[in-house]
């Protein structure tokens, strides 16, 4: 009995509260959970120009560009370390719009190029990553290939060395796990427009950028002259703090 007498008090003060938490509630017209979420800067895709691809604040106070090529072990390395951070603290967060740039150097580079582009823009960035992550793998298919697989990559027309080598390579494996048909990746391979726009941005890094090797980055229009991550992550910080 004593226990009941104490029970039925405590009951009424939780319900109370209860509702009093309830009435807050409606008074403030807010809920704990519903917050609102900011912007992820890195869904947002353009396309330059030139074909090149841009994720992030169009209105960012610092561009950053990269020249990179799928057979460039250091942009790999850059791709593995940099990606993410670059994404979490500076693209997402609207400081830093980040241009991809491909600076081809060789058919197999240029087989990948048309492949990371395969489904446009809002596919390029998960095609890129996933290029560079298989790139270990990709490179040792080069090296153990033989004399006449290497002799086909040289071949026919673009669109002809790109089909033998992607085959070669694990390429279309690759990009058939991502679910890419043989259709879509052979129309990806034959097209001209994106073989003429790679070959472009070539030029303009050897030509106009004076690109010597890969990678290379541009902030706002200068060479940061760094290739590994937390250099280059040194020379954003001070590009922010100045603008």
């Amino acid at each position: 009995m004593v226990a009941a007498l104490h029970t039925q008090p405590i009951h009424r003060r939780l319900a109370l509260g209860a509702l009093g938490s309830a009435a807050l509630l409606l008074f403030t017209g807010a809920a704990p959970a519903q917050q609102a979420t900011a912007p992820r800067w890195s869904a947002t895709v353009s396309e330059s120009s030139i074909g090149a691809y841009s994720i992030g604040n169009p209105q960012a106070k610092v561009k950053l560009v990269e020249y990179f090529s799928y057979t460039c072990h250091v942009c790999g390395d850059f791709a593995k370390a940099g990606t993410a951070p670059l994404k979490a603290q500076y693209i997402d967060k609207g400081l830093v719009l980040f241009e991809y740039r491909n600076l081809v150097r060789d058919p197999i580079d240029m087989t990948a190029a048309l492949l990371a582009r395969c489904g446009g823009s809002r596919a390029f960035a998960g095609n890129h990553q996933a290029i560079f992550a298989a790139q270990p793998a990709l490179l040792d298919k080069v090296t153990k290939a033989t004399d006449k697989q290497k002799a086909s990559w040289f071949e026919g027309t673009t669109a002809d060395r790109a089909r033998k080598i992607a085959a070669d390579t694990g390429l279309t494996a690759l990009m058939t796990a991502r679910g890419y048909s043989a259709a879509q990746q052979t129309a990806c391979l034959n097209n001209e427009v994106a073989q003429a726009e790679l070959t472009g941005m070539t030029n303009i890094g050897r030509n106009a950028d004076r690109v010597a090797g890969t990678p290379a980055f541009f902030i706002n229009g200068r060479n940061a002259e760094v290739t590994a991550w937390p250099a280059l992550k040194s020379k954003l910080d001070l590009a922010l703090k100045a603008s």
